[in-house]
């Protein structure tokens, strides 16, 4: 694996990968952390690593996240950008135009379709990254539903979960 992201990290670095593409957020080239949190696309052809812990989900059951998952919500973790490490690959992505009017930039896998996050265009700094793609994500904890007035009806929701009808407070 090691050697896969020096090979990787280096044609990016010369401009071979992604070359006339959009170029994402600069996550860290490097990750000195060795228990990392690791995940990917469904074909494997995106990777990525995080140097932090993740414990906290939030589900976003607002319209544009259940088509964009083709599920009932997206079970999200916030993360800094630079705590992402992408290890190979590259995520398309689809700006997509929130309730709010402002941009939701989609990343996703080009071949399988996996959403991998999704990052306010106004906050690069944050990346709200779609937990069923992390390897393990056996600590993390639903904290909190937001979009409620627009969830499907037969989607249970834990009663001890907090739940927002819009967006949660900020």
């Amino acid at each position: 694996m090691l050697a896969r992201f020096a090979q990787d990290a280096g044609r990016a670095d010369q401009g071979i990968i992604g070359a006339g593409q959009m170029s994402l957020p600069q996550p860290k080239k490097e990750n000195s952390v060795s228990n990392a949190i690791t995940g990917g696309c469904l074909c494997g052809n995106i990777r990525y690593s995080i140097s932090q812990p993740l414990d906290k989900i939030i589900a976003c059951h607002c319209t544009h996240c259940q088509k964009s998952t083709g599920t009932g919500a997206s079970h999200n973790a916030a993360v800094p950008t630079a705590a992402v490490t992408f290890t190979s690959g590259k995520p398309k992505r689809y700006a997509d135009t929130a309730a709010s009017g402002n941009i939701l930039n989609r990343y996703f896998c080009g071949d399988c379709g996996s959403p991998i996050y999704s990052q306010r265009e106004k906050m690069p700094e944050m990346m709200v990254l779609k937990v069923g793609t992390l390897d393990a994500p056996n600590d993390m904890k639903l904290v909190m539903n937001i979009w409620t007035d627009s969830a499907r009806p037969w989607l249970y929701r834990d009663p001890g979960v907090q739940h927002y009808p819009g967006n949660r407070p900020v």
